[in-house]
């Protein structure tokens, strides 16, 4: 017999309870016991952000930036840093947490101009999308900006102070310049950036990546 509807008309689908077993400044780690479509209950080891305001939907703001100058080829700016939870490099768009009270697309900008030292106006905003649904409830918001390089403002940006290396990449050859820095420079490239990149390979009609069949890079 299955059990009744759950969540989004999925059959017998739904939470029951959260248990929290660490919690920290930022994340907490906790226990979700949850019913199956068979009416099972099953648990799930959870991170949830502890910093998410009041009456969001989102954690904060991606911010797909790509910088326009006149008789200059468009660049995807993007931002390397340090990330302890994998020991490594990464390649990733600039991106933060919402302040409380701040729109998404404030977020964004203010984002931009903090990690870069760009100001650009927002084009598009995406829903919330999830980051790891099978590892947490962190979601954010991509949102596309235009920077107008050629303006005073942006003409020797100067980003605040953070551990962050601002980075170019020509957009007539994002997949390719993309796999050859992370290459170079050992880096890890966010799955958001890598697959930007292949859906603007595939829009050209070429392969997003080379084929390797069988075969796991190895550091």
């Amino acid at each position: 017999m299955m059990a009744s509807d759950g969540v989004n008309g999925t059959p017998g689908c739904r939470c029951i309870k959260e248990e929290t077993v660490y919690q920290g400044e930022w994340l907490s780690l906790g226990v979700t016991t949850y019913q199956d479509p068979q009416g099972q209950h099953r648990t799930w080891e959870t991170v949830r952000r502890t910093t998410r305001c009041d009456g969001y939907k989102t954690d904060g703001a991606a911010v797909v930036a790509v910088l326009k100058r006149a008789l200059h080829y468009d660049q995807l700016i993007l931002v390397q840093q340090f990330r302890p939870a994998i020991n490594g490099l990464t390649l990733e768009f600039p991106a933060g947490l919402c302040d409380a009270g701040e729109s998404v697309e404030d977020c964004a900008i203010r984002e931009l101009r903090e990690e870069t030292g760009y100001t650009g106006q927002v084009v598009s905003v995406s829903p919330a999308v999830c980051m790891d649904a099978g590892l947490s409830n962190c979601t954010t918001c991509l949102v596309t900006a235009q920077i107008d390089g050629d303006d005073i403002v942006n003409i020797r940006p100067k980003p605040h102070p953070e551990f962050l290396k601002v980075l170019y990449f020509p957009m007539s050859e994002l997949m390719m310049r993309i796999n050859e820095y992370s290459r170079k420079e050992g880096v890890t490239v966010d799955s958001r950036v890598y697959m930007y990149a292949m859906a603007l390979q595939q829009c050209k009609g070429k392969e997003p990546v080379q084929r390797s069949p069988g075969r796991i890079d190895k550091k």
